[in-house]
C-alpha cells in the first residue's frame, strides 16, 4: 500500500481473494436455501401433525359421546328389565282377568328391552371404532411430530455449520433432513 491510499497487489493476490470470497457465499448461500427448504418441509410436517393430533382428539370426543348414549341406551334396558320383571310378577298375581293385560305388556317390555340392547351394541361398536381411529391418527401424529423434530435438528445444525463455516457439518445437516423427510413420507403413506 502507498502512502496515497493506493494498493495494489498483483493478479494472483486478486484471484485469491475473490476466490476465498465466492467460496464463503458460495456455502453461505447454498447452505442458506437448504435451509429454506428444509424449514419449508417442516412448516408443511408441523401442520399436519397438528391436523392429526386435532382430528384425534375429536375422534376420541365423538367416542365418549358414544359410550355415554351407550350407557344411557344400557341403563334404559335395565330399567325395562326390571320393568318386565314386575310385570312377570303381575302377571302371576293378577286374577285372571287382567292376566291378558300383562301378558301384551310383557311383550312390549321384551321387545323394549331388545330395541334398547340393539342400540347398546351398536353405541358401543362406534365408540370402539373411533377409538381405533383415533389411536391411528395419533400414531400418525406421532410420526409426524418425529419428522418434525429431525428437521429441527437439522435446521439447528445448518445455523451452526454456517456460523462455524464447518463444511462436514453440512453432511450431517443433509443427512438429518434426510431422515426426517423419510420420516414424513412415512406419516404421508401411514406406514
Amino acid at each position: 500500500m502507498s502512502d496515497h491510499g493506493f494498493h495494489v497487489h498483483g493478479p494472483h493476490d486478486h484471484e485469491l481473494e475473490h476466490a476465498a470470497l465466492g467460496s464463503i457465499d458460495s456455502f453461505g448461500g447454498k447452505l442458506a436455501v437448504v435451509t429454506a427448504i428444509l424449514a419449508t418441509i417442516w412448516a408443511i410436517f408441523s401442520f399436519m401433525s397438528g391436523s392429526t393430533e386435532t382430528e384425534s382428539l375429536k375422534l376420541e370426543n365423538d367416542a365418549a359421546v358414544r359410550r355415554t348414549e351407550a350407557s344411557n341406551q344400557w341403563a334404559a334396558y335395565l330399567i325395562a328389565s326390571g320393568k318386565q320383571n314386575l310385570t312377570e310378577l303381575s302377571l302371576e298375581l293378577a286374577p285372571e282377568s287382567k292376566r291378558t293385560y300383562f301378558q301384551g305388556e310383557a311383550k312390549r317390555r321384551v321387545a323394549e328391552m331388545a330395541t334398547h340392547k340393539l342400540a347398546a351394541e351398536r353405541l358401543d361398536a362406534d365408540a370402539i371404532a373411533l377409538d381405533n381411529a383415533s389411536d391411528e391418527l395419533l400414531r400418525r401424529h406421532h410420526r409426524w411430530s418425529q419428522a418434525t423434530t429431525v428437521l429441527q435438528i437439522a435446521i439447528a445444525m445448518a445455523a451452526i455449520a454456517l456460523l462455524t463455516k464447518r463444511r462436514w457439518l453440512v453432511y450431517g445437516v443433509f443427512s438429518l433432513g434426510a431422515v426426517g423427510a423419510l420420516i414424513g413420507a412415512m406419516a404421508w403413506m401411514q406406514v
